[in-house]
């Protein structure tokens, strides 16, 4: 038993002289080396430090209701590819009330909602609000063609953040600077995002034509292999998908409230629907519709009698 005892206590003995010994030779490696001057004191600089906590807690809900075709089922799972900050939810039950997605959303932890509504199996619309308090815009989706249908040449880092571009009417209408708020808080990806990628390779365009908005998605990369640095030297090629968004109403609330904007140049798919099967209808009644209109044109284009006419009579 004394002999154990007696290795045991060299043993720590040896351990100690050890530790001893690389302290020491750690101490003289500081000393050896040299500090990097800092005349400029940018270690205290915090303006130019880089962020690494995620501040902006943006999260964005993003599912449709039952009765979806397979394309506008392709087109959400589009939306998802391009907002790492999603986050997904089953089909919701169309016999549900608008307002029960705010609870959805408090359960997720989301404070905004891309919600897409299937009607009568052709029609889709698209809510886009801001949980609890609003406001919720609603769209219908026209035009729509997935990434897989279109296949075009364009790609891009999946999880990387989108650089978002609106045109110069978002700045000027008033409805339209709304709008442009509403979709950067949905689709902005924030910074610093746990599933996001600090890259900046694709951009959401947003485009006000012809009373509607027009999206388009672009891969950003350099034109040659020396222009990696040049921001001005950088090309475009669309990814997809594409669609087009029609307003029809901006409400206070979320999915609820007093209307603030409502669209006067809106027409639903039923009423487009029974305008077309007017316009195809008996061929003698359209036939008879052509002449009048016709004549009315002329009586409007009649030119007012010159009384210079009769100057040489």
């Amino acid at each position: 038993m004394q002999l154990r005892a007696r290795a045991q206590d060299a043993g720590a003995e040896a351990a100690a002289a050890e530790k001893d010994a690389e302290g020491e030779n750690e101490a003289d490696g500081a000393e050896k080396a040299p500090e990097k001057p800092d005349p400029y004191l940018l270690a205290d600089a915090a303006y130019i430090q880089k962020e690494t906590r995620w501040r902006n807690k943006q999260r964005t809900l993003i599912f449709q209701s039952r009765g979806v075709t397979a394309q506008f089922r392709h087109l959400a799972e589009d939306f998802k590819k391009l907002l790492p900050h999603h986050k997904s939810e089953p089909k919701f039950e169309k016999r549900e009330k608008l307002h029960e997605i705010n609870e959805i959303c408090e359960l997720k932890s989301c404070n905004n909602v891309i919600y897409f509504e299937a009607r009568k199996h052709t029609d889709l619309y698209m809510w886009i609000a801001r949980v609890p308090s609003g406001p919720s815009m609603k769209f219908q989706v026209l035009n729509i063609h997935t990434t897989g249908e279109v296949r075009l040449a364009g790609n891009c880092l999946l999880g990387s953040r989108p650089i978002l571009y609106f045109d110069k009417a978002f700045s000027e209408l008033s409805f339209l600077k709304l709008m442009k708020e509403m979709i950067s808080q949905a689709f902005g990806t924030p910074r610093n995002h746990p599933k996001s990628k600090p890259f900046h390779d694709h951009a959401l365009c947003f485009y006000w034509m012809d009373r509607k908005i027009w999206f388009r998605h672009y891969q950003v990369s350099p034109e040659g292999p020396d222009d990696l640095d040049d921001p001005e030297r950088q090309s475009l090629t669309e990814i997809g998908p594409r669609f087009v968004l029609d307003p029809i109403r901006v409400f206070s609330g979320s999915f609820s409230g007093q209307t603030i904007y409502a669209n006067p140049f809106y027409m639903s798919p039923t009423a487009l629907r029974v305008h077309a099967r007017q316009m195809l209808r008996s061929p003698y009644v359209q036939k008879l519709k052509t002449k009048k209109d016709r004549k009315d044109r002329i009586k409007e284009n009649e030119l007012p009698e010159d009384p210079l006419d009769s100057v040489f009579e």
